[in-house]
């Protein structure tokens, strides 16, 4: 263990074998190998970090009963009587943060009990290589790991400034359901926050630059989902917004969209325009630690930073801003911190990921237009849900299965599901990618059990495969 050092004159420093800030993912670092180890937990807000308490739990618990409030509308679709009353939005809300905060209070409390680990409760940032200031004092750590996240990003819109709005860190815990939300932004938490509350009951306007919704997603799945949203909300796309200012009941967007002018009005406002990382309020420069043009913090292939002894995981690396691959991460540096002359890499393969709005979407890999500009030869097939026994009897016309593949390998390169359970189904081709299967082993190495969706992944694979033929009886140099 390092013991403190004194100058005279000098700021008194306290000295840590490991430094972490952040308590969401970088919570898991500290083992019972550590325990004679002098650890300093920096966090300046919930233990669990954005997913815990503002993100992939509270949300996911929001959108089961989102999910259950709009199956109850489609009930005469197959002959019996459901329909939709209302939502008691605070027993919704007790019921999410009832069950989270309990949880996130005893994080705290545990790791505050450990006499090896001190918590420091308040924001943090570098003043010199692995050394912070923590609300005046100063820490230092023989290894620092930066696990500090990302946080909203607000855009630089006139009056906004001016006006009330949540984001997705709060608008989760609002007392009152909306009348009617507002949302600028088009991406995940847009889809998914804005399936909460129409399906409970609200009215919702998304206001979004793109002509398309979820736009980092396949195209042919971000048109299909575009065109279903807009059965369920009022769309404003292709915008330009002019002002935003409040109003009696609430706030007033001022835009230019595809359909030309409009004025907007709402009782809330959700901005989800993104997510920018931490690094700034960090001020991980003044420590030697390198940044990309976006603040994500850069990091090798074992989680190291530009500064010795400064390792970075999770959303403030820009690698991925999944929970998944953070947890990953955070285990690869706990090895790494423990074994210096034995490093782990990060996880380079296909980052898999879902967004939970209805209808769901689940996803790995490359997109068909990813494809094409890698110029390498690829396959690409679409499989309705429809096609299959249980898709046809859930009389499903609108949901798909894409894949795309490299028929010199055989291979599954991406994979796309729209529709009911697509973060399940795209689990079984992630499975399959990230063991190095090739379409044939993955379609008729294994029973697929009948009727289930999962046959919709079987059929999709099979046109694969019929698709990988075709392209060897076109090319007969292709290996086959």
């Amino acid at each position: 263990m390092v013991e403190a050092t004194w100058q005279p004159g000098a700021v008194s420093t306290k000295q840590y074998d490991l430094v972490i800030i952040g308590a969401g993912s970088g919570n898991s670092l500290i083992g019972p190998e550590m325990d004679h180890w002098r650890i300093a937990m920096v966090e300046r807000s919930s233990f669990g970090g954005t997913c815990m308490n503002r993100g992939c739990i509270p949300s996911k618990m929001l959108i089961y009963p989102a999910d259950l409030a709009s199956r109850a509308r489609e009930g005469d679709r197959y002959g019996i009587s459901t329909e939709f009353h209302s939502a008691d939005w605070p027993a919704i809300v007790r019921r999410v943060f009832g069950r989270i905060d309990p949880i996130e209070a005893a994080g705290r409390q545990y790791r505050q009990s450990l006499p090896n680990v001190d918590v420091y409760e308040h924001s943090a940032h570098f003043v010199g290589p692995r050394e912070l200031e923590v609300n005046g004092q100063r820490i230092r750590g023989e290894q620092v790991v930066i696990a500090a996240g990302a946080r909203p990003f607000i855009p630089d819109v006139p009056g906004l400034d001016t006006v009330p709005f949540h984001t997705s860190d709060t608008i989760m815990r609002i007392a009152r359901q909306p009348e009617h939300l507002v949302v600028m932004g088009g991406g995940f938490i847009a889809a998914e926050l804005g399936h909460v509350f129409q399906a409970l009951g609200s009215k919702v306007t998304i206001i979004n630059r793109s002509h398309r919704l979820l736009q980092a997603e396949d195209r042919e799945v971000s048109e299909r989902f575009t065109e279903l949203a807009a059965q369920h909300f009022d769309l404003a796309l292709g915008s330009k917004v002019h002002r935003v200012a409040m109003t009696p009941g609430g706030v007033r967007v001022d835009l230019t969209c595809a359909g030309g002018d409009r004025s907007i009005e709402g009782d809330v406002l959700l901005v989800a325009t993104g997510r920018m990382p931490n690094s700034d309020q960090l001020r991980v420069t003044a420590g030697g630690v390198a940044t990309d043009e976006r603040g994500n913090v850069t990091v090798d292939r074992y989680g190291r930073t530009s500064a010795p002894g400064v390792w970075a995981l999770g959303d403030i690396n820009g690698r991925h801003q999944l929970k998944h691959m953070a947890n990953g991460e955070a285990k690869v540096v706990r090895h790494n911190l423990l074994h210096v002359d034995d490093l782990r890499e990060y996880d380079s393969r296909p980052a898999p990921h879902a967004v939970f709005t209805d209808p769901q979407i689940g996803a790995v890999g490359l997109t068909e237009q990813e494809a094409a500009a890698s110029g390498e030869p690829h396959c690409t097939i679409v499989h309705p849900y429809g096609d299959a026994a249980y898709g046809w009897a859930m009389e499903d016309t609108t949901s798909f299965c894409k894949l795309i593949g490299d028929p010199r390998t055989r291979t599954v390169v991406g994979a796309h599901v729209i529709g009911h359970e697509a973060s399940v189904l795209v689990q079984l081709l992630v499975q399959g990618m990230h063991l190095g299967a090739t379409a044939d082993e993955m379609a008729v190495g294994q029973v697929w059990i009948h009727p289930a969706l999962s046959e919709v992944v079987e059929q999709a694979l099979l046109k694969l495969i019929d698709a990988f033929d075709a392209f060897d009886a076109f090319d007969p140099g292709a290996p086959g």
